[in-house]
C-alpha cells in the first residue's frame, strides 16, 4: 500500500515493520477488495483511530491514491456471505451499495472515501444503511423493449418457440439469411416466465463476479439473452482463466444463449457445451482451485442450410453441391444435435407476410400460456398429481430423467406404433427418441386441458420439430 495514500487522507504511515497476514493461506486471494480493510487495520493497529464498531462489519473496497473508495466486483456474493456468517452489516463502495442492499437482514453502509469509513467506525459520522425492496426492484427493472407481436409471418417457428419456452427445450433454427431467425431468438426471453427472486439472485451473483451489474440497477431482473460472436474461445464460452471466471454460458443462466451461425463456431467450443447443457452447471478446475458456476440455460442456435445460405429458397438459386451441404451441416456434431430438442426450418419470408395486418399474440399473452404449462409440469414432477416420488431435480419437461419419461409419457397402442415407425425410418438415437417424447409431453401440456395423455397429434407435431432427423438437408 503506497505511503502517500494514507498521507493524502490526513493520516501517517507507520514507520515500524508491518506484516499483513491474509488467512487462511490455502484460499486464493486476488483483486483490490482488500485495500480498504487493510488501510483501516493499519490505522487501528497504529493507534491513529478508534473504531468501536469494527467487529460488527465486513469491510471491502478498493482505494484510489487520494483516499476515494472505488467499486469492486462480487459485492452481492460478499454481502450474502456476510449475512450467512452473522455480520451485522457490510461497509462497501457507494457504487456497489444498491447491488448489496437487496440482501435482507444486513445493514449496507455505502462509503465514498477512507475518511468516511473511519468517521463511521469511530461514531463521528452517521451513515444510514441503504435498504431496498426486492419487489420494488423487480417492478422497476423487469420489462422488455421488444415483443413477440413484432414478428410477422413464420407461424410455424413461433409455435415451435412457444413449445420450447413451455418445456425448456433447446432449439436450432435453420433457414436462409433474412428469414427472421435472430429476431425470433431475441424475443424468446419475453415469453419465458418472469424471473423468480432466487433465480435473479443466482444470476446476479454471476454478473457481480464479472463486474457487469448495471450500476443503476440492483438485480438482473429480466431473463438474460447472450449472443457471443462465433470467434469466441472455449474459455470465453464456458469460463476459465488463471483465476476462473464465468463464461457466456453462465452469464446466460436462467435465460437464453443464442449462437448465430452455429457451424462457424470452433468445434471444441461447441463440444464443451455438451456436459453443461445436461447438468445445468459447469465446473472449472485449475491446479490451485476448482469453481462451479451455474449454466441452467436454453440454447438457441441458428444456421444457414448450406454455405451460400440459399438451399431450398423459393426465389434464389443455391449453387452448393450435395457434398458441400452435407459437409457444412456436419460441422455441428451429432452428440450436440442430440442435445437440441427442437430443430425447425425457418424459410424465407414472402412479401405478403411483411405487409400490415395481424401479427399474432403478444409476449404477455404467450407468457401466460407458458406459465400455465410450466405450472402443470411442476405439479406433475413434484408428485402433487400422482402422490408418488417422481425423482428430484427436474422442473421442466426438458429436464426429465429416463425414469420420469417412462412414468409421465405413456402412449396408447396407435401412438406407440407411430413413434416406433418414425424411429425406424429416421434412425433416431435413444436420446432422440426421448426428446420426441418430452416435446410431445410439452405439446400436450399446452393444450390447456391438463391432459395426462399424449395423443397421436402430439407425437406427429413433435416429429415435425426434428428437421435434421428427417433428413431435409441430406
Amino acid at each position: 500500500m503506497p505511503t502517500y495514500l494514507l498521507i493524502n487522507s490526513g493520516y501517517r504511515f507507520p514507520m515500524d515493520h508491518i506484516t499483513i497476514n491474509l488467512a487462511p493461506a490455502s484460499r486464493k486471494k486476488e483483486g483490490p477488495a482488500f485495500e480498504l480493510p487493510i488501510a483501516v487495520g493499519l490505522l487501528v493497529s497504529s493507534g491513529q483511530i478508534e473504531a468501536p464498531k469494527l467487529n460488527k462489519f465486513l469491510i471491502v473496497g478498493e482505494l484510489a491514491l487520494d483516499g476515494r473508495v472505488r467499486p469492486i466486483n462480487g459485492c452481492l456474493s460478499m454481502a450474502m456471505k456476510a449475512r450467512e456468517d452473522g455480520c451485522g452489516g457490510i461497509i462497501l463502495p457507494a457504487a456497489n451499495a444498491r447491488e448489496a442492499a437487496v440482501v435482507d437482514g444486513l445493514d449496507v453502509i455505502p462509503v465514498t472515501s477512507l475518511t468516511d469509513t473511519v468517521g463511521f467506525l469511530g461514531g463521528r459520522l452517521n451513515i444510514n444503511p441503504l435498504r431496498l425492496s426486492l419487489e420494488e426492484v423487480f417492478q422497476e427493472s423487469a420489462s422488455y423493449d421488444i415483443d413477440f407481436a413484432d414478428v410477422k409471418g413464420q407461424e410455424h417457428a413461433k409455435r415451435a418457440l412457444l413449445v420450447a419456452a413451455s418445456g425448456g427445450h433447446n432449439v436450432l433454427m435453420i433457414g436462409p439469411p433474412g428469414g427472421g431467425k435472430t429476431m425470433l431468438a431475441e424475443r424468446l426471453p419475453t415469453i419465458l416466465p418472469k424471473l423468480q427472486p432466487h433465480e435473479s439472485l443466482e444470476t446476479t451473483k454471476v454478473y457481480s463476479v464479472c463486474g457487469m451489474v448495471d450500476r443503476g440497477h440492483s438485480l438482473v431482473a429480466t431473463r438474460p439473452f447472450r449472443t457471443p460472436h462465433h470467434t469466441i474461445s472455449e474459455a470465453g464460452m464456458v469460463g476459465g482463466g488463471t483465476f476462473p471466471r464465468p463464461g457466456e454460458l453462465s452469464l446466460s443462466n436462467h435465460g437464453v444463449l443464442f449462437l448465430d451461425e452455429l457451424p462457424e463456431f470452433d468445434r471444441s467450443t461447441l463440444e464443451s457445451l455438451r456436459q453443461p447443457l445436461e447438468s445445468g452447471q459447469i465446473t472449472i478446475s485449475r491446479a490451485s482451485s476448482t469453481v462451479t458456476y451455474p449454466s441452467n440455460v436454453m440454447l438457441v442456435g441458428a444456421m444457414n442450410p448450406c454455405p451460400c445460405g440459399y438451399f431450398g429458397h423459393t426465389r434464389k438459386e443455391c449453387r452448393c453441391t450435395p457434398h458441400q451441404i452435407q459437409k457444412y451441416v456436419s460441422k455441428v456434431s451429432g452428440p450436440l444435435l442430440d442435445r437440441i430438442d427442437i430443430q425447425i426450418e425457418v424459410p424465407a419470408l414472402e412479401s405478403r407476410d411483411l405487409k400490415g395486418g395481424d401479427t399474432g399474440e403478444t409476449s404477455a399473452v404467450l407468457r401466460d400460456r407458458v406459465k400455465e404449462a410450466r405450472e402443470v409440469q411442476q405439479r406433475r414432477l413434484d408428485g402433487v398429481e400422482s402422490g408418488t416420488d417422481t425423482g428430484a431435480g427436474a422442473s421442466t419437461n426438458a429436464q426429465m430423467s429416463g425414469k420420469q419419461v417412462k412414468l409421465f409419457c405413456e402412449l396408447d397402442a396407435d401412438t406407440d406404433t407411430l413413434l416406433h415407425q418414425a424411429m425406424m425410418e429416421l434412425g433416431l438415437s435413444a436420446r432422440g427418441f426421448n426428446k420426441i417424447l418430452k416435446i410431445a409431453r410439452t405439446i400436450a401440456d399446452l393444450d390447456g386441458k391438463g391432459s395426462k395423455k399424449i395423443c397421436t397429434s402430439h407425437i406427429s407435431e413433435a416429429i415435425q420439430y426434428r428437421s435434421l432427423d428427417r433428413g431435409l438437408w441430406q
